[in-house]
Formats: C-alpha cells, structure tokens, sequence
C-alpha cells in the first residue's frame, strides 16, 4: 500500500513542476459510430474551403504551381482505432507512412496548407536580430501583425486554416468526429487537444507556434533550426516537458549548432539527458531529447530525413523501421512523466 501511495505523490509532483493537471485526460473522447470501419484519407484545397484564402507569389504562397494545384491540404483518420481525442497538425509536406502510424496510435492528423517558402527569399543573407526568423514564423502560424518583412492575413495563417480545414471535416466527414476539435460555439479549435508537429523547418515552425498558442504537445522532428535566433529561449505557453525532439547525428543541424542549441534554449534538460535511441528502449528515461547514429552512408542529407519514415529512414533486416518505437513514445508518451534534469551541456553553443 504504501508503494502504491509513493507512486502517486511521485505523478502528482510532477504534475506540478511541469505545470500540468493531473486530472487532464478524464474526459473520454466520443468513439466513432462507423458501419464500415477503416482508414480514411482526405483530401481538400484551401482556396476552395475558404474564399478569403488569397496567394502571395513575393514568397512562394501559391495555389497553383506548374499547373498542379499547391494549396492540397490532407486530413486522416482510422474508424477501426480507440480515438485518444488528439489532433495532430503537421506542418511539412504530407508524409502518409507517418500519417498511418499516427491513425494506428488513435490520432486524428491534418496537414495544412500555410507559408513554408519564405526560408530563402527572407532575412537574407543575415536575419536583422535574434527575433526575425521567429517572428516571420509566427506571423505564418497566426496571421496578425508580428513581422514587417511579411504580410500573411488570418485567413491564411496556420491557425485559421485548421480551424477552417476541421469545421468543414466536422460538417462533411461526421463519422471521424472531427467535431470535439472544435470550441462548444464552433468558432474556434481546442488548442489543449492539439499536437502540434514537423520536420526541420515545420518543426521550427511548430515550436515558435507553440510558444504563443498552448497545445497538448509539440514533436520536433530533425528541428527545432534557426542557430543564430534566442526566440526559443522566450516564454512559452506551452509548458516545456511538452516539446518532444528527434533527431539524426550525421544531421546538419548537428555540426552547425541547431538542435543542442535550440533543445536547451527550450528548457529541455529539465526532463533528461540525451538519448540514444540506439542503445536504449521506451521509454528513454522519460526525456525529451533523442539522437540517432544509425546507419545511414554517411549522408546527411539522409540523415536529416531519416528520422521520418520513408526512403532515407534505417530498417531492419525484415525490412521493418527502426524507429518504430520512437514515432510512439514522442506522439502517445505521457507527458506528466519527466526524466531527470540535467546540466546544459558546456560543449554546445548556446551563445546565451
């Protein structure tokens, strides 16, 4: 009895140093009502779902490009799955290997149309201060005012889109219950069932993101980048045990002083050291933090993408993903469940 006693005063404090009810997640999510359980996969334009929605060819931000539309957004769901009442909302071109697995973990996952061309054309060649590259991406997540070397309007901003991309789910696709992401009048997403994801500049993306907007989670794949910005080291409203980092060691963002950077600007040490997933098994001390040195030819251009699934990510010798058990922990682990802090590491660049 007492043991039972000591794991619960153990979960309650950490509830309280990550800042977290202990009560979150007693409201079961509605389960599905489908006559013909399976995976569904949907697809619609932005242009189409909103005629506010307006192009900006000075960075990119088309709906048409070699006469193919560019503006696609994509939502999945699987009726067959126990729903977990998350929506995952991915900021990177659509990647359905990883869609099949989020589906298969009981998520919801969209993938929006939003400002992702910007990179090369803006805060060139240098970014003006330590704020510009964060400010461009936030104005890109919620459309207002923030940066002067953008103009992106709520209508096409990240924010707008998925509450425009899931209020037409909720009224079109009824049987993936779509619905209980909307706010009670319907006007708005519930931020607190979001989880909020990419790849490299997405990740990026969704972690500036998430400091302004609280969400249920953020995974950082191959990101968070941007090494010249002290944006990360902001206050974020999202609690920081919520951010969740996943990358290659041959990467890039290694050797120029991304990932290590941006991982303790974000407080990620708090809740453990770095992991390899290489030699360790969920889950992983309960950090937030995890690297990978397996086999990719050296590449790192390989690297840097094999952390998704897909062409460039390591499999076994049955053809099975490596990484399989790492695409769960960072979506589904329990957050209340921290590892133990640890020093900043005196070998990476903070420049704080």
């Amino acid at each position: 009895m007492s043991v039972k006693i000591g794991i619960v005063i153990r979960i309650f404090f950490s509830c309280l140093v990550i800042g977290i009810s202990c009560l979150q997640g007693a409201e079961r999510p509605p389960s599905y009502r489908d006559k013909n359980p399976q995976r569904y996969k949907l697809q619609f334009r932005a242009s189409e779902l909103d005629p506010r929605c307006r192009e900006h060819p000075e960075i990119g931000f088309v709906f048409t490009k070699d006469g193919k539309p560019a503006d696609v957004e994509v939502a999945t769901v699987d009726t067959r799955v126990d729903p977990q009442g998350k929506l995952v909302i991915w900021l990177m071109g659509a990647n359905d290997a990883l869609f099949e697995r989020l589906n298969s973990y009981g998520l919801h996952v969209i993938q929006v149309s939003y400002a992702n061309q910007w990179f090369s054309k803006l805060c060139q060649p240098n970014p003006r201060d330590g704020k510009a590259r964060g400010d461009i991406r936030l104005e890109a997540s919620i459309g207002e005012d923030v940066s002067d070397e953008i103009d992106i309007p709520k209508p096409d901003s990240i924010m707008e889109r998925s509450y425009q991309l899931v209020k037409h789910l909720a009224e079109e696709h009824e049987v993936g219950r779509w619905k209980q992401f909307l706010t009670r009048d319907g006007k708005g997403l519930l931020w607190d069932k979001v989880i909020l994801s990419g790849a490299s500049h997405g990740s990026t993306t969704a972690a500036r993101f998430a400091m302004h907007q609280k969400v249920d989670r953020v995974v950082m794949l191959c990101g968070p980048r941007d090494q010249d910005q002290d944006w990360q080291s902001g206050t974020s409203a999202t609690e920081p045990a919520r951010y969740f980092g996943f990358s290659h060691v041959l990467d890039g963002g290694w050797s120029g002083d991304h990932y290590c950077r941006s991982w303790e600007l974000l407080n990620l040490h708090r809740f453990g050291e770095i992991v390899s997933v290489d030699s360790a098994k969920p889950p992983y001390g309960n950090t937030r933090r995890l690297i990978s040195s397996a086999d990719v030819g050296g590449n790192a251009d390989r690297a840097h993408s094999s952390v998704m699934p897909g062409g460039a990510s390591p499999k076994d010798g049955s053809g099975a993903y490596l990484f399989e058990p790492v695409w769960r922990y960072l979506y589904t682990q329990p957050v209340e469940r921290i590892g133990k802090p640890v020093a900043r590491d005196p070998e990476c660049k903070v420049g704080e």
